[in-house]
């Protein structure tokens, strides 16, 4: 699944010179790959101060997660002679590097099984002893990344990854287009109503835009005999009567612009813009949404201890860090945060406390078990698209 992450200016670019700030080679080493944007340098500064042995860090921005993902992939593969002629060359802060050069990197749930059962990540050492906070989080965090060696959800599984933020699809308005019309979003349902015909983006995504059909139906993301659920297609193909286009990166510019007046969309792209255009409000559907989790992961191949990079995700989960990430990126946290309305804009605030009290009817997109099921919403899809 392609979700974008917008850049922060000033963040990423103290995050980008701390690449280049540091030591000699042979001091020891935390090198960490994340998605641009998802840390604030403030926050690696105060890691990196608080050590109490000099350790130089190497945290490197890539702007997109399949970006981090098709990395992975690649320092699985054995280089080919033709490589640094051709196209590898061209690959984010590749530089020759190995999966054993970089300790942690940024992944979401949603390719989180596809790196387990291609043998591209490992678990993570000792959880219970080595990450402190690890028993505190929520059990839906736990299971979230408690997996088999195929990628799938097993609670006696290992541990395959670290949650440090996390965000929700949203429906987000234009206020000035909607006005007239004397109503404002409050779930999915509102999509349907009459007066936004042809004025919806949605999602160019099956799991999301079926997914918000089957959650105004009461049923779930995770829905897996499609053809069991009455009037799913109607639905659709009425949804579809109000759809502009579909976009998974090209939905807020018309929105800004007036040529659309809803769109469903990620926050991680939606926050960001909110406070530089104040015609612009979103809201998470009160029946629930789907949700998305940033995590580390350790590349397979690292024989290293672990030792840093658990201190780095025990560090990423303190309250006052998590508070930071989540202001900062504009984000949620997998740690309670308690985030004042001081702290952060007013419309940005109300959607992250809202995010909180639907998490419970929210879900995760979880990989099904069998894979016609995927088959069968991408054919769906296709179908109501036409």
């Amino acid at each position: 699944m392609d979700r974008r992450s917008f850049l922060l200016g000033t963040s990423t670019l103290a995050l980008s010179q701390l690449l280049f700030g540091c030591g000699g080679n042979k001091q020891t080493q935390l090198k960490v790959q994340l998605l641009k944007g998802s840390i604030p340098g403030q926050v690696v500064n105060q890691f990196h101060k608080g050590l109490q042995q000099q350790v130089q860090l190497k945290f490197a921005p890539v702007e997109q997660i399949q970006d981090l993902f098709r990395q992975l992939q690649d320092w699985q593969q054995k280089p080919k002679a033709t490589d640094e002629q051709g196209w590898k060359r061209f690959i984010p802060f590749r530089q020759d590097q190995k999966a054993a050069d970089v300790d942690l990197v940024t992944l979401g749930d949603y390719w989180l099984k596809a790196a387990i059962e291609q043998k591209l990540i490992q678990p993570l050492q000792n959880v219970q002893g080595n990450l402190e906070q690890w028993s505190a989080l929520d059990k839906r965090w736990q299971e979230l990344v408690t997996r088999n060696d195929k990628g799938y959800l097993n609670t006696q599984g290992k541990v395959w990854g670290a949650p440090y933020r996390w965000g929700s699809t949203v429906i987000v308005y234009n206020r000035d287009k909607l006005q007239k019309l004397g109503w404002t979003p409050k779930d999915w349902s509102d999509l349907w109503q009459d007066g936004v015909h042809q004025k919806i983006s949605l999602l160019n995504q099956p799991r999301e835009v079926i997914g918000l059909v089957l959650k105004k139906l009461g049923k779930s993301y995770n829905t897996e005999n499609l053809d069991q659920v009455p009037d799913l297609e109607k639905e659709l193909k009425k949804l579809n009567q109000q759809v502009k286009f579909y976009s998974s990166n090209n939905y807020l510019e018309p929105l800004i612009m007036g040529d659309t007046w809803l769109a469903v969309g990620w926050s991680s792209d939606v926050l960001p813009v909110l406070g530089r255009y104040p015609q612009l409000g979103a809201v998470i559907p009160q029946s629930g949404t789907a949700i998305w989790a940033d995590l580390w992961v350790r590349p397979a191949g690292i024989t290293t201890k672990s030792t840093f990079s658990d201190k780095w995700i025990n560090f990423c989960w303190q309250t006052d860090t998590a508070k930071q990430i989540s202001v900062l990126t504009k984000s949620n946290s997998p740690v309670s945060t308690n985030i004042a309305a001081s702290d952060i804009q007013e419309a940005l605030w109300s959607i992250l406390e809202s995010n909180r009290k639907v998490f419970d009817k929210s879900e995760f997109l979880l990989p099904f078990l069998d894979s016609s099921t995927i088959k069968q919403y991408q054919s769906l899809f296709a179908k109501i698209k036409v």
